[in-house]
């Protein structure tokens, strides 16, 4: 997760522009942005005035008319570094991030000492996987402005993506010190957090009341309007916010839901914050009655909007993860709020009223360690596969004489030093064979260097280690026999990925319920014999697998089928567990 910088308008002395100014730095964008055209009329060669107007307009979500603004700002004055770095900024959230690249680059050129410019380099280059240059540019934006709260918790999110988690908390503290209300700040703490390996799950709940305690803060200064019970309509209203409205790996859990809910008994709201859209969006857009796009909004507005909806039930699809809005969260603007998807824990918030879980996850007596009353039903999630993935194919093993493949799509982040322990173990169990470490953060040399050291020193060689990146991961998944899941955080959409591709998988049921996903998804499939208790067992599952070529090709073949025929791909069984939940919860508020 990152903080967006929003961009510093350059200060003028003409006094329309100067008033300009003061109204954007008011927050007052509409009247800024009246200003800002005035004083273009009077002087259509204005270039900071088209750079400034460009930034209000973008703070208002209108992106398009920004960018052009921004353009013009460059070719009127080549040298105006604060247009070249806001344009930078604005690719970034576009997706763009190679040119966004070049054009923080070229700001930095004009002006060395321009920090927002930095930060924003940094998030392009994090965003392309290049996380040790990203790190070098936030440090040096820091170098330059150390109180910005911002610039420290964008650092820490790239560290903590290259699984530094003690250096990436130390940067979150430092931007809490200078913002203790920062959320962001929180959140990314939080997020890092669940991938501890030192703290207990009682410790990080401390954290997560932290964020509550600052939510609380923010919310009493907004002065939220809450709003008393409502009569029971013909339809339940149901928003859903998220940002990821679009191709993200939630779209295999979240389009089974909305694509089978009951348009007759219920009525589909979405909050959309998303920066960029595509033809995933536009799918779902047909799911729904409602569509908002709402990332130009502050908290304040989106909570208005939802309450001028009259949203009955409101459902936060992000938890920690980027682009969330828990700050609408904690302003309680719907009667009924719950939590799903997202980082698959609490969200720390009391005001959110349910999360939405199974009994693997959140087993009896941890109940304590969530903000929110888990609800549980049978199963958490229906998943639909992505388009393109393809048979599975046959073993790899048989066409390899025998020799294994062990493997794991996951993010730096979860592969910590147990994790590589118990890997190293069973390389060394199992003669001959290898292991694939396959993900985004494994694009660049310098984190599969880094990977390969790890095992390095603990006596595995490169010639054991597959480390990199390959997209769309379905080939990568065709060479591997078996999965291994990452604990005490377990993997997510790719667990149903490698299952769907015919690879079982061994997980170790660790904390609640981060740490329980891969049980959760294993006990709906019916193959808890995967799940281990401890690492030792994790190792035997592994290690037992790999001995019985013969069984696991039997498994390869008849995996997909397995999931299809139950639970796990049931899209309609799921949505009317998950409607029968918002009833039950409806009902409790209006006995």
């Amino acid at each position: 997760m990152s903080q967006k910088d929003q961009a510093e308008p350059v200060v003028g002395g003409a006094a329309i522009f100067s008033a300009a100014v003061q109204l954007h730095l008011a927050g007052r964008l509409a009247e800024a942005e009246a200003s800002y055209r005035r004083a273009i009329q009077l002087k259509p060669d204005h270039a900071e005035a088209h750079n400034n107007l460009g930034s209000a307009l973008r703070q208002q979500g209108r992106r398009r008319e920004a960018m052009l603004l921004y353009r013009l700002a460059v070719e009127l004055k080549p040298e105006l570094a604060e247009a070249h770095g806001n344009l930078g900024n604005l690719l970034w959230e576009m997706g763009e991030f190679e040119q966004a690249e070049a054009s923080c680059r070229r700001a930095i050129e004009l002006k060395p000492d321009l920090a927002s410019a930095h930060n924003n380099l940094g998030n392009a280059l994090r965003d392309q996987g290049r996380l040790d240059d990203a790190v070098a540019s936030y440090q040096a934006g820091i170098s330059l402005k150390g109180d910005h709260p911002e610039f420290h918790s964008n650092l820490g999110v790239a560290l903590g993506m290259q699984g530094r988690l003690e250096e990436a908390d130390d940067c979150f503290r430092q931007a809490m010190i200078h913002n203790p209300d920062l959320i962001g700040a929180h959140s990314n703490r939080l997020f890092a957090l669940n991938y501890s390996v030192e703290l207990e799950a009682e410790q990080i709940y401390e954290f997560y009341e932290a964020f509550n305690a600052a939510a609380e803060r923010a919310v009493a200064k907004a002065q939220p309007v809450y709003p008393g019970p409502r009569a029971t309509a013909a339809k339940l209203k149901v928003g859903y916010v998220s940002a990821d409205f679009k191709g993200h790996a939630c779209r295999n859990f979240l389009e089974p839901l909305l694509a089978n809910h009951d348009r007759g008994d219920f009525e589909i709201y979405a909050y959309a914050d998303n920066a960029t859209e595509d033809a995933v969006t536009q799918r779902y857009k047909t799911y729904v009655d409602h569509w908002a796009s709402t990332q130009p909004l502050s908290d304040e507005a989106l909570s208005a909007l939802i309450r001028s909806d009259g949203v009955d039930i409101l459902v936060d699809l992000a938890g920690h993860t980027a682009g969330n809005r828990l700050g609408v969260f904690a302003r309680k603007p719907a009667p009924v709020s719950l939590s799903w998807l997202g980082t698959g824990y609490t969200t720390g918030l009391r005001a959110i009223d349910y999360l939405l879980c199974d009994p693997v996850m959140v087993p009896p007596g941890s109940e304590g360690l969530f903000s929110e009353t888990p609800w549980p039903i049978a199963n958490a999630y229906a998943y639909r596969p992505s388009e393109g993935m393809g048979d599975p194919g046959p073993l790899p093993a048989e066409a390899a004489n025998g020799r294994v493949t062990f493997g794991t799509l996951t993010r730096a982040i979860r592969v910590n030093d147990p994790v590589i322990d118990a890997w190293a173990r069973l390389l060394r169990r199992v003669d001959g064979a290898r292991l694939v470490i396959n993900s985004a953060d494994f694009k660049h040399r310098s984190m599969q260097e880094r990977m390969l050291d790890r095992f390095a020193r603990r006596g595995i060689g490169p010639e054991r280690l597959s480390v990199g990146r390959q997209s769309p991961p379905w080939d990568v998944l065709r060479t591997i026999d078996i999965g291994l899941d990452c604990f005490p955080h377990n993997s997510g959409t790719t667990l149903f990925e490698s299952l769907y591709m015919g690879v079982p998988f061994v997980t170790l049921a660790d904390r609640p319920s981060v740490g329980r996903l891969g049980s959760s998804i294993l006990t709906s499939l019916g193959r808890t014999e995967w799940i281990a208790a401890d690492a030792d067992a994790y190792v035997d599952i592994a290690a037992g697998l790999a001995r019985d070529l013969s069984s696991l090709a039997g498994i390869r073949s008849g995996l997909r089928a397995e999931m299809a025929g139950g639970p796990l791909m049931d899209e309609t069984g799921f949505a009317r567990a998950v409607e029968a939940a918002y009833r039950e919860m409806w009902r409790r508020l209006h006995p």
